[in-house]
């Protein structure tokens, strides 16, 4: 397990800023990443950014590395060189979270028959108005409920004759992770709050300096 992210959720002043300030700040990726009312995709990179700025606050500049080569498409940021992981998703109910984006059905195929936990995740479970969580999950934690599972309930593929955007963990694997004693959680209510959010401002102000 990894000692770094096992102090940051025991660290109870953290803790207590995550719960308050989380909220605000995925409300502003989602209002950067909105037109006309809709979230785009790219929400999901900016939280990424919100999650990898939390480490950042917490361990220092140094000491995580976020600028990493496509050949590690699993791993979204390295702390003190330990390879994360970091997903989000938002609804009622934590799924759909996905293991990798393909529509290509030999790629999913492959992907079922070789893949396995390797990395610790951290996750967040965005629920707007009511309780959800960061959690971080061990890569332990996710190869003991993998053997247990096995490969065709822990992994859902997308169905055939749809348009999907990738390969899943399945709802039954992921909520085992949850509710794992050794995954460490911070149970967050999602609040939204009246912001005056202007996406061109600060593009103008840029133009507007010498």
């Amino acid at each position: 397990m990894n000692k770094y992210l096992l102090d940051m959720f025991a660290d109870t002043n953290l803790v207590a800023k995550i719960k308050d300030r989380l909220p605000y700040l995925f409300q502003l990726a989602e209002l950067e990443s909105s037109r006309a009312g809709k979230i785009g995709m790219e929400v999901g990179s900016v939280r990424e950014k919100v999650i990898t700025a939390l480490l950042i606050f917490k361990y220092g500049e140094k000491n995580v590395e976020s600028n990493l080569p496509i050949t590690e498409p699993e791993v979204d940021v390295k702390l003190f060189n330990n390879p994360i992981s970091i997903k989000t998703i938002s609804g009622k109910e934590p799924s759909g979270v996905k293991l990798i984006w393909t529509v290509d059905a030999e790629k999913a195929k492959y992907f079922l028959d070789t893949w396995q936990p390797t990395y610790d995740l951290l996750f967040v479970h965005i629920n707007w108005s009511a309780i959800g969580g960061l959690y971080y999950i061990p890569s332990e934690v996710q190869n003991s409920i993998f053997q247990k599972l096995g490969r065709e309930r822990y992994i859902k593929l997308p169905k055939q004759g749809t348009n999907p955007r990738g390969v899943e963990i399945s709802t039954e694997a992921l909520r085992a992770a949850m509710k794992d004693p050794n995954t460490k959680s911070v149970e967050i209510y999602w609040i939204k709050e009246s912001i005056d959010y202007n996406p061109f401002k600060k593009w103008v102000d840029l133009w507007g300096e010498d």
